[in-house]
């Protein structure tokens, strides 16, 4: 989400210059590609952006793009094929040996869902959300329209229709959960009564991650820098004669232990026991385990848990696939800033759903195909 609320806030300083914009989107990739479906760059009519498509190879000619998407009033589209040379014909280099769709869509400041007013509705919410695009030209006009609607589950609708057949709607909502389901972005192509096929996107839009650290000792501080970098919310509960300006200045919200029934728990918040006090550590996961968080995590050697299971028996601390103890990636970490690296790693991992192993390691591409 990180990215989606910088583009919104530059979308707000245009408008409020009136300078016209348009958004730039990935809305498929096929084998590799540096960035993946969904990521966005906003692109100002005078040359300013926000965001990024790519590891900066397809930018140039995006911008380009972008300004002829303002000028003509509609949307284009541009497929970018580097697994057959293209990279020549466009005179930028791509080493990414990948097939890129990008939608280029002009931003229309009175529209009241345009796609970026869409996603401020999303932007904080706590329960992931689908975005539906139709991929196809419209067969009267021929041009690509590019048109999004929202699918919110815990109302069960969605926030516009798309123009597609009558008997579709119910195919989107199959689609959707199957999305939500999988927790993964992917095209599909859906046909209606009269036999057309419809190419549409099914983007997952995840929740901001939150990340609830316990304690006040010198390692909160490395783990709050390293979370905030990835713009996640994060809250510290501890002590609140204990905690430093350091501390308080960098989370978003600090609560002493007598407070911790206000954390609010989901299916995107990951906890860690960093207090070095086992009692307390103790306490903490006596309060937490039953929410079951994505991710919980003790500081501390193994026996230290196993010592807890025992005191612990009703929990069945050693049951709960979701507790990391020891917490982080092992790659040798020993000071306070390294140990944040592997410890969110670790917690991108689960959050992503991936091993955690080299990359180099893996059988077949990085990503899967959408």
């Amino acid at each position: 989400m990180k990215e989606i609320r910088r583009i919104i806030r530059f979308y707000d300083e245009l408008k409020a210059e009136n300078t016209p914009c348009a958004l730039a989107v990935v809305v498929d990739v096929k084998q590799s590609s540096y960035r993946r479906i969904g990521a966005r760059l906003l692109v100002a009519e005078d040359g300013r952006f926000v965001g990024g498509i790519s590891g900066g190879c397809l930018e140039g000619d995006a911008l380009q793009r972008a300004k002829s998407a303002i000028q003509l009033g509609r949307p284009v589209a541009r497929t970018y094929d580097t697994t057959e040379g293209e990279d020549a014909t466009i005179g930028i280099g791509l080493g990414c040996e990948g097939r890129i769709e990008v939608a280029f869509i002009p931003m229309d400041f009175t529209e009241q869902w345009n796609e970026i007013e869409l996603l401020r509705s999303v932007v904080d919410t706590r329960i992931p959300r689908v975005m539906l695009r139709h991929l196809d030209t419209v067969l009267m006009s021929g041009e690509p329209q590019f048109e999004v609607s929202l699918f919110q589950p815990e109302a069960d609708r969605f926030t516009l229709y798309l123009p597609f057949e009558p008997a579709i709607p119910h195919q989107f909502h199959g689609e959707s959960l199957n999305a939500l389901a999988k927790g993964r972005s992917s095209v599909k192509t859906i046909r209606g009564e009269r036999g057309f096929p419809h190419r549409v996107l099914f983007e997952v839009l995840h929740p901001r991650p939150r990340l609830i650290l316990t304690g006040y000792n010198y390692d909160i501080p490395a783990a709050l820098r390293a979370a905030k970098l990835l713009d996640w919310e994060v809250w510290v509960v501890a002590p609140l004669r204990k905690m430093t300006k350091e501390i308080t200045s960098l989370a978003d919200r600090v609560l002493d232990y007598g407070q911790v029934k206000e954390v609010p728990v989901d299916e995107a918040t990951a906890v860690v026991l960093m207090s070095h006090d086992y009692e307390w550590d103790r306490k903490m996961v006596q309060h937490f385990l039953p929410l079951k968080p994505i991710y919980l995590g003790m500081l501390g050697p193994r026996k230290r848990m196993l010592k807890m299971d025992e005191s612990l028996p009703d929990l069945e601390l050693a049951a709960y696939p979701n507790l990391y103890a020891p917490v982080g990636l092992d790659v040798g970490a020993e000071t306070p800033e390294e140990i944040a690296a592997a410890l969110i790693s670790e917690i991108i991992m689960v959050l992503r759903g991936r091993s955690g192993g080299a990359l180099r390691e893996r059988g077949g591409p990085i990503h899967e195909n959408a």
